[in-house]
């Protein structure tokens, strides 16, 4: 059979029109947005996104919560779906931490995901103490954790994650000794530190400004360069007397699995943007402390990739030993 440069034409023209008739179409049946974690963190953000999605697109988005593993195994499920666009992953910086911590990983953390979106900036993480600690500033924090004998803890949702990075480098810089208690999930860790199972959790906003305001946590300083506008009473770290400690608190993402056509990339990409364009999602957001961000997949995607080798580093310093 001879192969003609129409023919060739012809298979790319028809190629083209069915991806986009499958991003016109799509999504023709209920998505699933798999959050690697249990509740609190990405998986507030989630359902803001998913309820959202549902009134812009007419179609079902549900959330579906898989922790494990500091994401490991929600990840993995997404990495191993149909690129159709029907699973659709909403996770942490954590996503990019793993393969640091981790000595083998069931996926390949830079191809087994196609970034849409970078949904958040955290801008830097609370310190936050139970109450009946007898501790009122982040100084006083530092002393009483320099003592071995304070047998302080403090919880994370799970090894290798943005937060137990913090407060390992924390440790680090300021000589102290609190012990690393993972849980499975952001909620879960900062019910650890309101109960007084734990007695530190640093923690990011969207976790820590109800609680803070109710008095269930104290809040002993902002890690970021300015005040958070969610509780603007607290001082900076800077402020508080440990200017060592600036670190911003990560970010969430929209992922899809690799290979997941352009068009629908693109679609869930400008749905987002259409998130942020209206007031009271975008209000919403704001309200849990974060920066709503909405760039485009391309950008998202050299910043993920630098990501991998950012976080790389900071897994160094805070002496975190790969498992």
């Amino acid at each position: 059979m001879r192969i003609t440069g129409w023919t060739v034409f012809a298979g790319l023209m028809v190629s083209t029109l069915s991806a986009a008739a499958l991003a016109q179409a799509y999504p023709s049946k209920p998505v699933k947005i798999i959050v690697p974690a249990g509740p609190g963190g990405p998986d507030i953000v989630a359902r803001i996104v998913a309820a959202k999605f549902m009134q812009q697109m007419g179609q079902t988005f549900f959330v579906e919560n898989h922790g494990g593993a500091n994401g490991i195994v929600g990840a993995d499920m997404v990495a191993k779906s149909a690129p159709d666009g029907y699973t659709v992953m909403i996770y942490s910086s954590g996503i990019v931490i793993n393969q640091h911590v981790n000595k083998k990983l069931p996926y390949d953390t830079a191809n087994d995901f196609t970034p849409v979106t970078k949904l958040i900036d955290n801008t830097g993480v609370f310190i936050t103490v139970h109450p009946a600690l007898p501790v009122k500033t982040a100084r006083e924090l530092v002393e009483l954790a320099r003592n071995p004998a304070s047998k302080l803890a403090y919880s994370t949702p799970g090894i290798g994650n943005t937060l137990h990075i913090a407060t390992e480098l924390f440790n680090a810089k300021y000589g102290t000794h609190m012990v690393h208690i993972p849980y499975k999930g952001g909620g879960l860790a900062a019910a650890a530190a309101m109960s007084g199972e734990v007695q530190v959790m640093f923690n990011t906003p969207s976790n820590v400004v109800q609680n803070a305001r109710t008095g269930k946590l104290r809040v002993l300083a902002f890690s970021g360069t300015k005040r958070s506008e969610s509780l603007p009473d607290v001082p900076t770290t800077v402020e508080a007397g440990v200017p060592e400690f600036v670190f911003d608190g990560g970010w969430f993402g929209m992922f899809v699995p690799a290979r997941t056509p352009t068009e629908i990339v693109e679609r869930l990409y400008r749905e987002y943007r259409a998130v942020l364009a209206d007031k009271g999602a975008s209000d919403k957001i704001r309200a849990l402390g974060i920066d709503p961000v909405g760039d485009t997949p391309a950008e998202f995607r050299k910043f993920y990739l630098a990501e991998i080798g950012r976080y790389a580093e900071w897994v160094k310093l805070a002496r975190i030993q790969p498992e």
